[in-house]
């Protein structure tokens, strides 16, 4: 009768316990865990064992799928749940663990070790006695673990070092795992000792970083948790353990010079990864002394290797980003027994436990992108323009105390013609990539002017999904210096030098394109500022036109403006600002519509394949096609028309509407320049400086002088004006 009363008075407590634990971490996962296994029987659980360790996880999704934990291989286990217990001729766990007093329990859990320190040391009356108690019981492998010297102290000591020891251990309320918050600090029964308790959505709990091997085994007077490791007092706050170790005075010196020492002072829930003095010596001494000498720099340097969240090593089975107090994020991970930082593992030893926080000493520095002169913010795939930037002496005159934007072509853009020019021109190149002042992603906008340190102004081009500056578009990446900003470039950069009506002029491929635009009154458009994107035809889109099919098209000037605005649009369009893969409709100045997308780094314009793109001119860029572009949508009326644009294009039929007629497009979408100059009437100097004017402004085509008198005294206006 009293067996009978005792299961089904555990069974009652478990199934309270297990309704009311419904939104804690652990028992979610332990939940995953049983459905899992629900193919072995009732009350199994599925775990995972990290292969050559006894390491064992109710793990979550992300590491059941891999396979793996800490990227080591990890094999299945199936074993019972909390508090259940296999019986023979049965499938899984179907009974019920006995339920007993806390020095009992202790058995039940295999905590044998804990049990037989717990009789000794003369606390085994205490545990069976009435009360209500919370025991983080250290497994056998704890003990095992344990600093030898430690450990015999505490067994010479049984009566006093023991019995305190393991008081340590002891909670004065049942506390299960439900209970046990994130962040929430115990009071051990040992001289009201602190337990930091965290609980982690990866369902690891933790108790001074002792993590929760086993949880919730219900006693009749508490409850027993078994942890991973034995519990040691804890009194000091991280900044007190950085004054006192030896091995730590390099931080400690940075961490002064800072001011930032007495945050690590505070109450709070921090994560140090400490640098050790070995670690400082291996900075490069200039790099050290640059860096401790600059105030804002020194508490960038320290805050980056702080956390404002405490991350036990035992919570950690797969990496995860997180915040530090500097701003910018780190990766926190792990390789087998190891931790690693940013994908390095650099930790000598883990989880010093303080009132305040935990402490990972590690053997390398974290320097943060905002210490670190604009110079060194570039990556492996950026070497190629670093590289060249110091051997050319321009990393010099980039003053620690300045302000600069480095635009940072990546590796693959410097071909071997390009490193094998002379240094002299390379120098000029490398110019063009380096900007007077510090402009940050966020503060470029498009038509911006930006002036590099050799003089030269750079446009900036902001699309959908693309910053470019003159031809080359950005790629992720940009970071932010102490006195600057990098941002990486697909190509390099080449300023533009000359008008599109210039380019066309000196390049012979675009001859016959270019005595078109001649004929139809269009080369002051191109020769004037402005912002255009023109796509260009090759000679060899004209084969077959003959001087007598030239003339006719000469004629009919509507018909010619119309075919050749169809080749240009307002604004600067880059070919690889265009989103990959998506149709970019473009409204010409003709009034049509062109489909233009980027396929495999390749421009299309209504699906006909550019040559050549990216052109760029002073108003603005060429993309070369090597057929005659025509609107589907625009009918032709004339039938010599017809023949001669059906000699030229072949990749479209072309409607024929008879007597259908091209309307006509006046000049006035563009704003042709006008100046004025005013000179006082009177005088031979005058009269010499208004003959030099008008010699030097070919595009005058008249001049319209007025006179206006004013006050007695008769003045000449003089208006140029262009038609």
């Amino acid at each position: 009768m009293k067996i009978f009363f005792l299961f089904t008075f555990s069974t009652f407590l478990l199934s309270a316990f297990e309704q009311a634990t419904a939104s804690a971490h652990y028992d979610k996962i332990l939940t995953h865990s049983r459905i899992r296994a629900r193919d072995q029987g009732p009350n199994v659980c599925a775990l995972q064992q990290v292969m050559g360790t006894k390491k064992k996880y109710f793990s979550t999704c992300r590491n059941w799928y891999q396979g793996a934990i800490c990227g080591k291989k990890a094999t299945v286990l199936y074993e019972c749940c909390p508090g259940y217990m296999k019986m023979d001729g049965t499938r899984g766990c179907p009974a019920v663990a006995p339920i007993d007093h806390v020095y009992g329990t202790l058995g039940i859990v295999g905590a044998t070790s804990t049990q037989q320190y717990s009789d000794i040391s003369k606390l085994r009356e205490e545990i069976e006695g009435r009360g209500s108690f919370t025991f983080f019981a250290p497994s056998n492998e704890a003990w095992e673990q344990l600093n030898s010297e430690i450990h015999r102290n505490l067994v010479d000591n049984v009566n006093i070092e023991l019995y305190n020891a393991l008081h340590h251990h002891m909670v004065n309320k049942r506390m299960l795992t439900k209970d046990l918050k994130n962040g929430m600090t115990l009071v051990s029964m040992y001289n009201d000792q602190k337990l930091l308790i965290n609980h982690y959505p990866n369902g690891v709990v933790t108790v001074n970083c002792a993590r929760i091997i086993h949880g919730n085994q219900i006693a009749t007077n508490g409850v027993v948790h078994v942890i991973d490791r034995v519990l040691t007092a804890v009194g000091n706050t991280i900044q007190d353990f950085i004054e006192v170790e030896d091995d730590l005075s390099s931080l400690r010196a940075a961490a002064i010079t800072s001011d930032v020492l007495d945050i690590l002072g505070r109450p709070g829930h921090y994560t140090l990864f400490a640098p050790t003095n070995e670690a400082f010596e291996r900075l490069p001494r200039g790099v050290l002394e640059r860096i401790m000498g600059d105030k804002v720099a020194s508490e960038a340097l320290v805050k980056f290797h702080i956390l404002n969240t405490l991350q036990c090593s035992e919570a950690i089975t797969g990496g995860a980003v997180y915040e530090t107090l500097e701003g910018n994020t780190v990766e926190v991970g792990c390789d087998g027994e190891s931790l690693t930082v940013n994908g390095v593992k650099m930790v000598k030893r883990k989880d010093i436990v303080t009132s305040n926080g935990v402490i990972h000493l590690i053997d390398e520095v974290l320097i943060p992108d905002s210490a670190k002169q604009v110079i060194e913010l570039g990556g492996a795939q950026q070497t190629t323009f670093t590289d060249l930037v110091a051997q050319l002496g321009l990393a010099s005159s980039l003053r620690p105390e300045g302000q600069y934007t480095l635009l940072a072509p990546l590796n693959g853009a410097f071909s071997d013609d390009t490193l094998r020019m002379d240094q002299r021109l390379l120098k000029t190149i490398l110019q063009n990539h380096i900007i007077k002042v510090k402009v940050g992603l966020n503060e470029l906008y498009n038509g911006q002017e930006l002036e590099t340190i050799g003089g030269k102004l750079l446009r900036v081009f902001v699309y959908r999904t693309a910053v470019c500056i003159e031809n080359s578009c950005m790629v992720r990446g940009s970071k932010e210096g102490r006195n600057g900003f990098i941002h990486i470039f697909r190509q390099i950069i080449n300023p533009a030098e000359k008008t599109l009506h210039e380019m066309l002029r000196n390049d012979k491929r675009f001859s016959v394109f270019l005595s078109l635009v001649k004929a139809a009154d269009l080369d002051d458009v191109l020769s004037r500022p402005g912002e255009w994107t023109l796509f260009v035809p090759t000679n060899d889109a004209f084969k077959g036109l003959t001087d007598d099919d030239k003339d006719i098209l000469i004629r009919d000037k509507n018909a010619l403006r119309n075919i050749l605005l169809y080749h240009l649009t307002q604004g600067v369009f880059i070919g690889s600002g265009f989103e990959p893969g998506v149709t970019n409709i473009l409204k010409t100045i003709q009034g049509g519509k062109l489909y233009l997308k980027t396929v495999n780094d390749t421009l299309l314009v209504n699906e006909l394949k550019s040559r050549e793109s990216d052109l760029m001119a002073t108003n603005g860029v060429i993309h070369v096609i090597d057929k005659l572009l025509y609107p589907a949508d625009l009918p032709v009326g004339n039938d010599q028309l017809l023949t001669i644009l059906k000699k030229l294009i072949k990749y479209i039929q072309i409607k024929f509407v008879r007597d259908s007629t091209f309307k006509e497009i006046p000049l006035t979408f563009y704003s042709p320049e006008i100046k004025y100059t005013r000179i006082t009437a009177g005088g031979s100097d005058n009269e010499e400086k208004l003959k030099k004017l008008l010699e030097e402004e070919a595009p005058v085509r008249r001049v319209q002088p007025t006179r206006r008198t004013q006050g007695g005294a008769a003045r000449r206006r003089t208006r140029l004006a262009y038609s």
